[in-house]
């Protein structure tokens, strides 16, 4: 299946999916319907997972670079999925899970099936576009959109939840999703060769409080000093949120509890 395979995007999640799954990678600049026709009758791939996206160092800085945000985040998702079809082979779309409002005092975890509401940040709008667009193909074509939410990582790197917070010294204490890379790695195995389609979002069950986690890295870095902080003091637009794991464990694979991640988590984390 590996061979199939083609990722583009050489960042974050891309290099590790890469790494796992040892297959081909792509960083070419996609700019264009016949740019992605041309790397496909170049590669002849089965399955192209798309790894592109554009976040900056944190959100904010898409509201910047609104161009680069735009291009990166819902016209090349479109352009790909355009691409798939007329090729027929398989796109699948990493998306993000920073698309919802989410009330703590009433919301149930979100389910793949509520309309996204979240249009404070550019960011999350570009990622609404393109994952309106490809869910609607979805429903003939064979095209698999994961959601990820706040990546966390065995393993140090600038976009890891655990070494973004670390390197911050402080954290919010408010209940989120969390996406553990490993088990989002075995998630994709499955969904591709269960053939899924549509929508899933790929987080641990739960959601984790980051004082938490930096709790658990105390343990094994015991001169390391953080703080809690609250969230309104930050004055930053930012998504919290909880979604639901039903559609993935229904699928067939077992979902972890955040709770039974995080430990195993910081224990490799610090033997790197």
């Amino acid at each position: 299946m590996s061979k199939d395979i083609l990722i583009l995007g050489k960042g974050f999640i891309g290099s590790r999916l890469q790494e796992s799954l040892s297959c081909r990678i792509s960083g070419a600049k996609i700019s264009s319907l016949r740019d992605a026709e041309e790397l496909i009758q170049e590669t002849k791939p089965g399955i192209i997972i798309n790894c592109i996206g554009h976040t900056g160092r944190n959100v904010d800085e898409c509201e910047l670079d609104k161009e680069k945000t735009l291009s990166a985040n819902t016209f090349i998702p479109i352009i790909l999925a355009e691409a798939a079809f007329r090729n027929k082979i398989r796109l699948i779309q990493i998306s993000s899970g920073c698309i919802y409002h989410f009330d703590y005092s009433k919301d149930q975890p979100i389910t793949e099936d509520k309309i996204p509401d979240y249009f404070d940040l550019f960011y999350s709008r570009t990622k609404i576009y393109s994952e309106r667009a490809l869910e609607a193909l979805s429903r003939k074509y064979p095209i698999l959109i994961l959601r990820i939410r706040v990546p966390l990582d065995n393993r140090p790197h600038p976009k890891n939840l655990l070494t973004k917070l670390i390197n911050y010294k402080r954290a919010i204490d408010l209940p989120n999703s969390v996406t553990y890379i490993p088990d989002f790695i075995e998630a994709l195995k499955h969904l591709i060769n269960t053939e899924a389609s549509g929508i899933y979002n790929i987080v641990a069950e739960g959601a984790l409080r980051y004082p938490e986690l930096l709790a658990a890295y105390n343990k094994y870095a015991l001169d390391f000093k953080y703080e809690t902080i609250d969230y309104k003091a930050l004055n930053l637009k930012r998504t919290n949120v909880v979604l639901s794991t039903a559609k993935l464990q229904k699928s067939g694979f077992r979902v972890r509890e955040i709770k039974d991640i995080v430990e195993e988590c910081v224990k490799e984390y610090v033997k790197y």
